[in-house]
């Protein structure tokens, strides 16, 4: 019997904290994401109790950098709720800017000026190589090349991608996360990068 894909609910105006909770101590995504928002309150306080412990959250952070083998910026533009299932091989600039309760997977690439809304999925491999707005809800597929706006609820396949509208995705609390299928991810992965196309 087919398992279906799970749907699941994440607000596009609250983060959702439990998505960066560490689990246990040798987790580094999480602990990299923890060493990045340690580091952004500490800064935001600017006293000098707080400039001494943004020292040792930055030792912090690049050991989680290293072991993670990510490259997410201590000053980047992230706000709450993301989740890393695998965070080897991600590269995002520091003047790129990620809403609310995102997922991305391994190997995606985001560079300068892309502007990316909440409850986004991008998915294994990704690029976004333009300085484009990702729509609320927009779901990149599996080694999507991005040099397009994408609509909000859409979804961007191929290379260089296509944009396929779903603007049923956006309406309501309900988006597609491919972490939380019961199938696994190289699979939906694949559905993503390879839609079924009707008869012409």
């Amino acid at each position: 019997m087919t398992k279906k894909s799970k749907i699941v609910k994440h607000s596009l105006v609250e983060p959702d904290w439990q998505r960066e909770t560490v689990p246990q101590w040798w987790h580094p995504s999480s602990q990299l994401l923890k060493s990045i928002r340690r580091y952004q309150q500490l800064a935001e306080r600017g006293d000098v109790l707080s400039k001494l412990l943004q020292k040792w959250t930055v030792l912090h952070y690049r050991f989680w950098s290293v072991v993670a083998a990510a490259d997410i910026p201590i000053n980047s533009k992230i706000k709450g709720g993301l989740k890393l299932p695998h965070p080897n091989g991600i590269v995002i600039h520091p003047n790129a800017s990620i809403g609310y309760n995102c997922i991305i997977f391994q190997q995606v690439t985001i560079i300068a000026g892309v502007e990316i809304g909440s409850d986004v999925a991008i998915c294994a491999g990704a690029k976004i190589i333009r300085p484009v707005k990702i729509g609320d809800r927009a779901v990149i597929g599996a080694n999507a090349v991005v040099r397009t706006d994408v609509p909000a609820g859409a979804t961007a396949v191929g290379i260089p991608a296509r944009i396929i509208p779903n603007p049923d995705r956006v309406e309501g609390e309900m988006v597609f996360d491919p972490a939380q299928t019961e199938e696994n991810t190289p699979k939906t992965a694949e559905k993503l990068a390879n839609p079924q196309t009707p008869p012409t």
